[in-house]
């Protein structure tokens, strides 16, 4: 992989480790005045490196790193205001801040496997306060890069460097996340699962 390019970062110079039973904290945008800001209340679950085309990366990032929280664990607590949704027709409702552009949180409204979870950028969180959340757990939507306009020779590059930070990649989310997904969309369509193999 070309060494001029970035995965994000928080990786590139090695996975973050993350602390047991972290608490939380805020995360606020990248205005340097009146910042918008969110406070969480526990640490969050399946945070990932995402190369999809929707969530927002550091500048010159190849990938976001996004993480989920139940939407209970968030709230809102400095210039609401300056939030607005990017794009209402999308299934994830993310708020932005109409001056710097930085996605504070993705909500999902709608009928969804993963209505009730809410995706952060944990990096937002100001100066050591970026320590202790949970670790990236894999890559997904790794082959997205290239409608992106990444050179499809560089691929195999970028997912060699993540399996050396121990980021399994996927070209959707992982297996587990995706029998979340398959298991509601089967409740969904009345499937009556056999309980032995």
């Amino acid at each position: 992989m070309s060494s001029s390019l970035s995965l994000h970062p928080l990786l590139d110079s090695g996975l973050p480790t993350g602390k047991p039973s972290f608490p939380g904290g805020t995360l606020s945008c990248h205005c340097p005045t009146n910042k918008a800001s969110i406070t969480l209340t526990s640490d969050v679950l399946h945070n990932h490196a995402c190369g999809c085309s929707k969530c927002w990366k550091p500048s010159g990032s190849l990938f976001s790193v996004v993480g989920v929280i139940p939407t209970q664990n968030l709230s809102i607590t400095a210039n609401g205001d300056k939030l607005e949704i990017i794009d209402k027709s999308a299934p994830i409702q993310r708020y932005a801040c109409k001056e710097c552009g930085v996605h504070l949180f993705g909500r999902i409204e709608v009928d969804h496997p993963f209505k009730g979870l809410d995706f952060v950028h944990v990096e937002l969180s100001p100066g050591q306060g970026r320590e202790g959340w949970q670790a990236p757990q894999f890559a997904g939507f790794v082959s997205s890069l290239i409608g992106q306009g990444l050179d499809p020779e560089v691929v195999p590059g970028v997912r060699e460097k993540l399996r050396g930070l121990g980021l399994e990649s996927y070209d959707a989310l992982s297996p587990a996340l995706m029998d979340v997904i398959a298991t509601f969309n089967a409740k969904k369509e009345g499937v009556v699962f056999k309980s032995r193999f």
